[in-house]
């Protein structure tokens, strides 16, 4: 449990460029679950029949981990900026369920080859590699009494 007697270290300039940059990042990726989830047609248009099954094929377990990743991400930049220590424990919960989502992806069903070669499991790494460093961003900087 967090000593919450002493006072908030003063907030270092990065606080707020890796929580505005992540804000915009996750976003991104809160843009893509939500235009796939609402079937918007324009956003969908560009994928190939096998893709859009694929997508639109996904167990509601994978719909649901792909929304915490995604909205959990959100939530912990949001939180970032706010200097809330919560958001260490969503970008947390955000990265497992890249994990889990990813696991789905690649180890159960076919995504690499109906996403077309390693261009997404490359994606995929990137996404997780951000997620598993923000966490330890968040972590770091509650240690050193930042965030509250």
């Amino acid at each position: 449990m967090a000593d919450t007697s002493s006072p908030l270290a003063k907030a270092p300039w990065h606080l707020w460029v890796v929580g505005a940059v992540s804000l915009v990042w996750n976003l991104f990726g809160a843009m893509d679950f939500m235009m796939t989830e609402t079937r918007n047609q324009a956003y969908l248009k560009a994928l190939t029949p096998a893709q859009l099954d694929f997508f639109l094929g996904f167990p509601f377990w994978v719909v649901t981990t792909w929304g915490v990743a995604v909205w959990g991400g959100v939530l912990g930049s949001l939180l970032l900026l706010l200097r809330r220590r919560q958001a260490s424990h969503l970008f947390l919960a955000s990265t497992i369920c890249i994990v889990l989502t990813d696991f789905h992806n690649f180890a159960l069903s076919d995504g690499m080859r109906v996403m077309g070669g390693a261009g997404p499991l490359i994606f995929a790494a990137i996404i997780l590699a951000v997620g598993v460093l923000l966490f330890i961003y968040a972590r770091a900087i509650t240690n050193r009494r930042v965030l509250r």
